[in-house]
């Protein structure tokens, strides 16, 4: 597949359904996607037509991240999606539910990169990676849930990635510069909802440690000829499984070192 049109064609495809809320059933069309590496030529193609709508990516998700996420897809490796410029927030901001199939979030930490992370350099390990940080923040994930159909034995983590892991945004706390001394594995993230517990974890859950996913991310591109570039965001992994959130629900979320962040839903 990879060099002919069928990934133009299932970009294109993948594109429209999004745009019109039809469910995005690229992985029962006959071209669908055969290899991982096909699958994120399809995702990059797919955020690029919707960016006339969504903006550029400003960076990475990084998902299925920690056992519960892969236990619950199916999936035995981490994948990465794209987020939309237009969709990251600061906290506290109100999401439109209607910009949404469906809306669920996450409870993560976000990483903001204030050099190039260059392939040149890989591969990466956690210490050498802290160098290339600007920031890290408590962060939500913003998910659009829509619905997805597949095919019995197809690929999880090939499903995953050409409807863009799910991601939908990110909601962004407190920049947070002076971490380095923050044992970010020990942290704990809890998130709540309408001042109810929903969901926790700690950072060890998250790869051993939230950063270890940044690395992941970094070799994996550098293996491919690409680079991680300076401004880029960066969302590691989440925490705790994702929930959903409908309009009138007030969400927070809080990891130890970091802070929180809240949103509401209209």
């Amino acid at each position: 597949m990879a060099g002919d049109n069928r990934i133009e064609q299932a970009a294109d495809y993948q594109a429209a359904q999004h745009r019109a809320r039809k469910p995005l059933d690229l992985m029962l069309q006959p071209f669908a996607p055969q290899t991982i590496a096909d699958a994120y030529a399809v995702q990059a193609g797919m955020v690029s037509r919707l960016a006339e709508r969504r903006g550029p990516a400003a960076g990475y998700k990084i998902a299925y991240t920690n056992e519960v996420a892969r236990k619950l897809t199916g999936t035995t490796q981490p994948c990465y999606g794209r987020i939309p410029a237009s969709m990251v927030y600061d906290s506290p901001a109100v999401v439109d539910s209607e910009d949404y199939a469906a809306v669920g979030i996450e409870c993560e930490v976000a990483v903001k990169l204030g050099a190039d992370v260059p392939a040149s350099g890989a591969p990466y390990t956690r210490e050498s990676i802290a160098e290339y940080i600007e920031w890290l923040a408590a962060s939500f994930e913003l998910l659009d849930m829509r619905e997805a159909p597949t095919l019995d034995g197809q690929m999880p983590e090939i499903c995953g990635i050409v409807v863009n892991i799910s991601n939908g945004g990110a909601l962004l706390g407190e920049p947070v510069t002076d971490w380095r001394g923050i044992d970010l594995a020990a942290s704990r993230g809890t998130m709540s909802i309408n001042g109810e517990n929903v969901g926790k974890g700690l950072g060890a859950s998250v790869m051993g440690h939230p950063l270890e996913p940044l690395v992941w991310l970094a070799n994996t591109l550098a293996a491919e000829g690409d680079s991680i570039k300076k401004g880029a965001l960066v969302l590691t992994g989440t925490f705790a499984p994702p929930v959903p959130v409908s309009p009138g629900d007030e969400a927070t979320i809080h990891i130890d070192g970091l802070g929180g962040a809240r949103l509401s839903v209209q």
